[in-house]
């Protein structure tokens, strides 16, 4: 995939998923103007005339509230475009540095980034690139003066149920707008790598209603205190269908973008990633079916903790924690729910004997 395109990740087979709906005031029928008691047929008698007021009220107060957040976020959003592809990405501060998604940016060295501000557009110049959590930042060569960075939230703080608005270009449709709301949080996803995919597999992501479509990728996901809350990355796909899943978007927490970005911006790299690792390279083994069935492991790191936990080249990894362990993107999605220094159980065949032993986890 491009990096104009949100990246899509298959879903398994679902039940049938319902919409969240924002309700308006409710039309009112079959009130009398007459007082006395009602007819066995007819409804008591409402008095409305003090409340349809109040919520004439509370639906301009939630309009205004959006208005004032497309107005104040949406200048810190811009696209992003390398070649034929394009994204969009966040400005992150009064220097130039834009923060996106490293599946936009590629192997790109140079883009071109249109302000939404309608200031033109500006060359930029890329920082560095984190595909293990698909976050990338670059640098406008030249930035202009009032250069808007956003906020960003405490992700911690993010409750499902929570508006939120997503802006980006999706297809190229600068400055556009979506609304949802949070449909979940703390979700691991992993990222596929054809058409362009990191590969990655990526942990506590904020799942939305709020449109995500290619183009999306890399911009905001803001919430009503004009706060960004997450960064668009991934949008889900029907299994069966191969396109969208409407209303199953992901966006890679707030909290995370922040940290990667600063260290990226301080030290041209990520030092520390926070992302737990056995200290091994390995790859998917088929079994007699042709189907995964394991991670066989290549090699362990000198000093990693599967090494002083006794796991060797040729060992079959099966599971962690009792979680079964069938590729490497399993083996991912199951370390992505710890942290660096946590010791876990890990399973393994080696000489067609089942072992399990207590590893210190070290870091990505």
């Amino acid at each position: 995939m491009d990096g104009s395109r949100a990246r899509r990740r298959p879903l398994p087979a679902l039940a049938a998923l319902g919409a969240a709906t924002l309700l308006t005031a409710p039309a009112l029928a079959g009130c009398g103007s007459g007082g006395g008691e009602p007819s066995r047929h007819s409804p008591p008698s409402v008095s409305v005339s003090a409340r349809a007021p109040d919520l004439m009220r509370d639906d301009q107060r939630l309009q205004e509230g959006y208005q004032q957040t497309v107005s104040a976020v949406l200048p810190s959003v811009v696209q992003i475009t390398t070649g034929n592809n394009l994204g969009s990405g966040v400005v992150y501060d009064s220097q130039g540095h834009v923060v996106t998604n490293a599946h936009v940016v590629g192997d790109a060295k140079k883009f071109e980034v249109t302000l939404a501000t309608g200031r033109g557009t500006r060359s930029a110049s890329l920082v560095a690139s984190y595909p293990p959590q698909d976050l990338a930042v670059i640098k406008l060569d030249g930035p202009p003066e009032g250069l808007k960075p956003a906020v960003f939230a405490d992700s911690t703080t993010v409750d499902v149920g929570q508006i939120v608005l997503a802006m980006g270009s999706p297809l190229g449709l600068s400055g556009t707008v979506t609304q949802g709301i949070v449909s979940a949080v703390g979700r691991t996803v992993s990222e596929g790598r054809e058409d362009g995919g990191t590969g990655a597999t990526i942990s506590d992501l904020v799942q939305t209603s709020a449109a995500i479509n290619p183009g999306n990728s890399g911009g905001a996901l803001v919430n009503l205190a004009n706060q960004v809350v997450g960064v668009p990355t991934l949008a889900a796909t029907a299994p069966d269908q191969g396109n969208s899943a409407a209303g199953i978007g992901f966006a890679i927490p707030s909290s995370t973008v922040t940290n990667i970005a600063n260290q990226i911006i301080t030290q041209g790299k990520v030092t520390s990633s926070g992302k737990a690792a056995l200290g091994i390279t390995g790859r998917t083994l088929l079994g007699s079916d042709f189907q995964p069935a394991g991670v066989v492991v290549v090699s362990v790191s000198k000093d990693g903790g599967a090494k002083q936990a006794g796991l060797r080249k040729g060992d079959v990894i099966t599971a962690v924690e009792g979680t079964r362990v069938t590729s490497m993107s399993t083996l991912a999605e199951a370390l992505a729910d710890h942290r660096p220094g946590d010791r876990v159980r890990v399973t393994f065949e080696r000489d067609d004997h089942r072992q399990t032993v207590e590893v210190r986890l070290g870091e990505l």
